[in-house]
């Protein structure tokens, strides 16, 4: 296997494609249903819920969707600190909702305190948070921003985007008190793209049921409905059901706790060697990603040219999201990744430093 450090797609392990040729199912079936709950049933468990979580057949921002169409009729706030908490903030505006800012520069977390001032401020239906913000290398301390929100405003819910961070990083949604937290099958999951999971608390459900136009295809309550039957309204992935069925079996085995000590030290690794290399993270040093490293291009290299001598040697990273192209260049270390593979690439890195 060739490694991806890129943010999504990412390696995917040939058993758990090889799962993918396995002959359909009837999406109605006995058969698939059993397979769907036995799936479903993991998933919570690396959520930390006993609630619910939903399958959806789209990508993570098919869940952005359907967090702000269910749950919010009229009033949002965002915080926003990357690309894809503006794009949280675009869906709700695009869906008609009255949504507000809280935003700090690129690079900075969003903290407790600012978010305790935004909220005593104005009440608010929702706020959306994305846990880990993929375009520049932050994670926003999530637990702490969580109480926040129940201590200042409790009646508000928690909607987060975790599409970076599910299963590569701690998220205890039951012990934390978030009432929706979407991620996607193609990051630390180290699945094909394609699947998407929501963890749903029951009061963002009681929220659901008086919110108007939640369309049909996001309709949380349902997608309940048919949940409890082991089924989704739609025809689901059959094939990724498969898949995600043998890869949270895989992730048991290797142990959860271990799996979270896994992408820690290879975070750790990735930006001791980036200061050896007289390199700055370009996150605030206190909010790093477990998943992804954001890098200041601080050397000037044409991250094309490195990606094309990477790729001759079977890898490959990725340049700066937006406008951050060219000024940082991001290194995944999710789903399949090894501290290996991490040694790899830095002995490949210096050795285009070399050339």
């Amino acid at each position: 296997m060739s490694p991806l450090f890129v943010p999504g797609p990412v390696d995917v392990a040939p058993e758990v494609l090889a799962a993918q040729a396995k002959p359909m199912l009837p999406h109605r079936s006995k058969e698939f249903e059993t397979i769907f709950h036995r799936a479903e049933g993991k998933v919570r468990k690396l959520f930390f819920t006993e609630s619910r979580v939903f399958l959806g057949t789209h990508s993570g921002t098919g869940m952005q969707e359907t967090g702000i169409r269910c749950l919010v009729q009229e009033s949002v706030l965002s915080c926003i600190n990357g690309a894809f908490s503006q794009r949280f903030y675009d869906v709700a505006t695009l869906n008609g909702k009255q949504a507000d800012k809280l935003e700090v520069t690129w690079g900075q977390a969003i903290t407790p305190d600012l978010l305790a001032d935004a909220l005593k401020k104005k009440k608010y239906e929702a706020v959306t948070i994305v846990h880990n913000e993929t375009s520049t290398g932050v994670m926003n301390p999530l637990k702490e921003l969580a109480a926040v929100v129940h201590e200042v405003s409790p009646e508000t819910l928690i909607l987060v985007d975790a599409v970076s961070s599910f299963s590569g990083a701690r998220i205890e949604v039951d012990a934390w008190g978030l009432d929706f937290v979407l991620s996607s099958s193609q990051k630390a999951m180290a699945l094909p793209p394609g699947l998407s999971f929501a963890a749903t608390a029951d009061r963002a459900l009681e929220k659901a049921e008086k919110v108007d136009n939640r369309g049909w295809y996001f309709d949380l309550l349902r997608l309940e409905k048919h949940r409890i039957k082991n089924s989704t309204p739609m025809t689901p992935v059959v094939p990724l059901i498969y898949a995600l069925d043998v890869q949270t079996d895989r992730i048991f085995e290797e142990g959860i706790e271990k799996r979270f000590e896994r992408h820690a030290a290879m975070a750790k690794r990735m930006m001791e060697w980036a200061g050896e290399q007289g390199m700055k993270p370009f996150a605030d040093e206190n909010h790093l990603s477990m998943t992804v490293s954001a890098i200041e291009n601080s050397h000037g290299w044409d991250i094309g040219e490195l990606n094309n001598f990477l790729i001759q040697r079977g890898m490959r990273i990725a340049n700066g999201y937006g406008v951050l192209k060219g000024k940082t260049y991001r290194i995944a270390h999710m789903g399949e990744i090894q501290m290996e593979d991490i040694e790899n690439l830095i002995s490949a890195i210096e050795e285009f430093m070399g050339s």
